[in-house]
């Protein structure tokens, strides 16, 4: 059995606590990050109004969806002005707040 802690270790313990639950933290969000597949696509449509891309694209594991075409909603309408319709393009989507969201997107090489 372990002595008890006394009240002058306590606040050592809780900071240890606290660090590896803030790194713990850390890695989950860059693991979930990290985690989407890139997926080849192609432009369809870019709509700067209303924040919305159509793309064709293929297979997209992490929504076990097949290759289609569709609209998305963009996370960052900066993204909108990487790409053009007509490019082959390399994007990430993902669900966000219930709607498919393309959270990452680049001209494929």
């Amino acid at each position: 059995m372990n002595p008890p802690i006394t009240l002058q270790e306590r606040p050592i313990t809780m900071k240890k606590s606290l660090a590896a639950l803030g790194a713990l933290l850390f890695a989950a969000v860059a693991f979930a990050q990290t985690a989407l597949p890139p997926v080849e696509g192609e432009v369809r449509k870019i709509d700067t109004e209303a924040n919305k891309i159509t793309l064709r694209h293929g297979d997209i594991p992490n929504l076990e969806m097949t290759g289609m075409t569709m609209v998305f909603r963009v996370k960052d309408p900066a993204l909108l002005t990487q790409v053009k319709p007509g490019d082959k393009v390399r994007f990430t989507a993902d669900k966000v707040d219930g709607a498919l969201t393309v959270l990452s997107i680049a001209p494929a090489n």
